[in-house]
């Protein structure tokens, strides 16, 4: 496994694969990975030749009170578990690799990223948006891998990699759960073992919502009510409950089979965010 600090180098890497006709696939990554990235570095192998991997914790992404210092760094075991994958290429910049003291670009969706976590972290998805192109220019992948669990993050991707004519497929892999339903995510490292229990409530809601569609409860409303009821009975704190279009985002009156419930809470001082597809 081939492992990259520098631009040049896993971008002259990527072109080698090219060359010799291999389809490079891409699972972009903040690190700290879990069974759930690599489930996505599985569904990366199914539609290339060559997988890579990057660890990056991007600065550009977290407000000025979230969690960026503290952001679970564990590189060695990172590097491990790409091996153990079969991972081909890791690239880990450090970050003055990836932003220069005077750079003053940024990529912005503004239609996709305007509601839920755009409302609700400002300027997330323009960090988000930026450290991605500058990613699929580096690393030149014909095809990337984002999770379900960020929803909204893998469609604004989509629609940026669709208006700025990037050359790369956007698959979007399942959510991948513990055995008790709460989706992996690196943050659950935060939540203790009260909390961890609390978190539950989370995936609780949108079965909630799931099954009162499945009763006959179409009112988005009311359905809206009785995810943030059951993150309530979770000691839990919504930053929004929402029923949306999946390919729009934009939010439904009525919900049928194919709108997507999201969550946001905070168990603690852990946001946690989840979501399913009705």
């Amino acid at each position: 496994m081939h492992v990259f600090e520098k631009p040049e180098d896993m971008r002259l890497w990527s072109r080698s694969q090219k060359a010799a006709g291999k389809r490079v696939g891409l699972v972009p990554t903040m690190g700290c990975l879990h069974h759930g990235h690599l489930s996505l570095v599985n569904e990366a192998r199914k539609h290339s030749d060559a997988v890579s991997v990057t660890i990056f914790v991007n600065p550009t992404q977290f407000g000025p009170n979230e969690d960026f210092d503290k952001y679970p760094r564990v590189a060695e075991r990172d590097l491990d578990l790409c091996r153990q994958a079969g991972v081909d290429a890791v690239f880990m910049p450090p970050a003055e690799a990836m932003y220069a003291t005077d750079a003053s670009t940024c990529v912005t969706e503004d239609r996709l990223s305007a509601g839920l976590c755009g409302a609700c972290r400002p300027g997330h998805f323009r960090g988000v948006c930026t450290v991605v192109a500058k990613l699929f220019n580096i690393a030149q992948p014909d095809v990337a891998v984002f999770g379900q669990k960020d929803f909204q993050q893998a469609a604004v991707i989509r629609q940026m990699a669709k208006d700025l004519n990037f050359p790369v497929e956007i698959v979007t892999a399942p959510i991948v759960r513990e055995p008790d339903g709460l989706a992996m995510s690196s943050r659950n490292a935060y939540l203790t073992a009260i909390e961890r229990q609390q978190a539950l409530g989370v995936s609780r809601a949108l079965r909630s919502a799931a099954d009162a569609l499945a009763g006959g409860t179409s009112d988005a409303a009311a359905l809206r009510r009785i995810m943030a009821d059951e993150l309530a009975r979770h000691g839990l704190r919504p930053d929004y409950t929402a029923i949306v279009k999946p390919d729009t985002l934009d939010p439904v009156s009525q919900a049928r089979p194919g709108d997507v419930a999201l969550v946001a809470a905070y168990c603690g001082k852990t946001r946690l965010i989840d979501n399913r597809i009705l």
